[in-house]
C-alpha cells in the first residue's frame, strides 16, 4: 500500500490529524493495535481547551460536542477553609468545555468512513522503517499476514508505550522526566457532581478533585501512596475521604453512587526531543507526558496535531518544507510552558512526602497570595483555557 502520510495510534491525536489531512486531500492511513471498543473503554481527561474545540469545529463534528458538553466560566482552588474561584471569562474572556476524550474519539471514529479515512485497527508488530530519509515505510502483521506501507512522512500518534518515539535513535533523542511519588485514585459515578465547576483541594490528608462528564456523571480524585491498590479502596472509603478532603461544602452536595470505573493513574511528567527526526513526527503522549493536574494532556495533543497538520498540508499543497522542518521547535515550545502550569499546579496543591514545614508555609502563602490577587488569577487563567497556538 502507498499513502502520503501513515498515521500511527488511532486515538484522539491519530484520528484527528487524519480528518484533518483528509479535509485538505492529502492521503493518509491510520494504523491501530487495538479494537476500536478497546480504545473507546479507556477513561481519560475532559477538559477541553480551546485549540480542541476549534480544531473540532473547524471539521463541523462539533454537534454532538456543542449540544451535549458542558461551558465552564471558571473552576476553583480549595485550601481547607475556602474556596478561591477563578473567572476564566472574566479574567481572560474565555472559557473551557467539559466534554469526555471518550466522546472526543468516538466523534472522530463516527466520521471517519463519510471522510474518508482509513483506519485499520488490530494490527500487530508495527515497525518503521528508514525514518531518515524521504521514503520511510511501516511494516505490520494482521490476522497472520504482513504488509507494508510506503510513504512521505510518519506521524508517531501511539502513546507513550508505542513504537514510533523509539524509531529516534538514542543518540538523538533526550529524555526529560519526573516522576511524582503519588497516583490518582478515581472513581467514575453515574451521580450528580457535588459543584457545577471543578475543585482542585490542598487537604491536610492529601489532594482530591471534584470534576464531571456531564451533569449526571461525575468524576473525583484523591492522590494516594503508589503502593496502594485499587482493590484496597471500597467505594465508600473512598466517599467517604472525598468528603474529608473536599471540604464541608462540597461534602454536603456530594451524592454518592457505585464505581462504574476505578482506577490509579500513576504520575509523571516527561518531554521528548525532539518531535520530529527525518521524516518522523511525534504528537501528543508519545512524546509528552503531563499529570492531570491542569488538564492538559489532550489538549497539548491537539496542539500538536494542529502544527502537524498545517506542516504537511504546506508541504504537500505549496511544496513548502519550512514548518516540517520547524515542527519540533515550535511544538516543543508550547509544551514545555504547559509542562511548567501543569508542574506547578501539581507542587502547589498536593503534599509530597519530602515536603517539611516550610514547603507547607509556602504552598499556604502562594494560595493566599492567589486569593487575593486578580493578577495572580489571571495569569492561572490564561493558563488554565489554553496558550495561543
Amino acid at each position: 500500500m502507498k499513502t502520503q502520510v501513515c498515521i500511527i495510534g488511532a486515538g484522539p491525536a491519530g484520528l484527528l490529524l487524519g480528518h484533518l489531512l483528509r479535509a485538505e486531500g492529502i492521503d493518509c492511513v491510520v494504523l491501530e493495535r487495538r479494537t476500536p471498543d478497546y480504545v473507546l473503554s479507556r477513561i481519560r481527561a475532559g477538559v477541553l481547551e480551546t485549540i480542541t474545540v476549534d480544531l473540532m469545529e473547524r471539521l463541523g463534528l462539533d454537534a454532538r460536542m456543542k449540544a451535549e458538553g458542558l461551558w465552564h466560566d471558571g473552576f476553583n482552588l480549595a485550601d481547607g477553609e475556602r474556596l478561591i474561584r477563578i473567572d476564566m471569562a472574566d479574567l481572560v474572556g474565555s472559557r473551557v468545555m467539559v466534554y469526555g476524550q471518550t466522546e472526543i474519539t468516538r466523534d472522530l471514529m463516527d466520521a471517519c468512513d463519510e471522510r474518508g479515512l482509513e483506519v485499520i485497527y488490530g494490527t500487530e508488530d508495527v515497525t518503521l522503517h528508514e525514518v531518515e530519509g524521504e521514503a520511510p515505510h511501516v511494516t505490520y502483521t494482521k490476522d497472520g499476514s504482513e504488509h507494508r506501507i510506503d510513504c512521505r512522512f510518519i506521524a508517531g500518534c501511539d502513546g507513550f508505550h508505542g513504537p514510533s518515539r523509539k524509531a529516534v535513535p538514542a543518540t538523538v533523542g533526550k529524555e526529560y522526566e519526573r516522576v511524582y511519588p503519588f497516583g490518582w485514585l478515581g472513581i467514575l459515578a453515574d451521580v450528580p457532581p457535588c459543584n457545577h465547576e471543578l475543585i482542585y483541594a490542598n487537604h491536610e490528608r492529601g489532594f482530591a478533585l471534584a470534576s464531571m462528564r456531564s451533569e449526571t456523571r461525575s468524576r473525583y480524585y484523591v492522590d494516594v501512596p503508589l503502593t496502594d491498590k485499587v482493590e484496597e479502596w471500597s467505594d465508600d472509603r473512598l466517599w467517604d475521604e472525598l468528603a474529608i478532603r473536599l471540604g464541608p461544602d462540597a461534602a454536603a452536595n456530594i451524592t454518592r453512587g457505585p464505581a462504574l470505573e476505578k482506577s490509579i493513574a500513576p504520575l509523571r511528567s516527561y518531554v521528548f526531543a525532539p518531535m520530529r527526526h527525518g521524516s518522523l513526527l511525534l504528537c501528543g503522549d508519545s512524546a509528552h507526558i503531563v499529570p492531570p493536574t491542569g488538564a492538559k494532556g489532550l489538549n497539548l495533543a491537539a496542539s500538536d496535531v494542529h502544527y502537524a497538520a498545517a506542516a504537511l498540508t504546506g508541504y504537500f499543497k505549496a511544496n513548502d518544507n519550512d514548518a516540517v522542518a520547524a515542527y519540533s521547535d515550535t511544538a516543543l515550545a508550547r509544551v514545555w510552558k504547559s509542562e511548567r502550569f501543569s508542574w506547578t499546579l501539581t507542587k502547589l496543591m498536593h503534599r509530597f512526602p519530602e515536603d517539611g514545614p516550610f514547603e507547607r508555609a509556602m504552598q499556604v502563602a502562594e494560595l493566599d497570595y492567589i486569593a487575593n490577587s486578580r493578577a495572580a488569577q489571571t495569569t492561572i487563567a490564561e493558563n488554565y483555557v489554553g496558550l495561543p497556538v
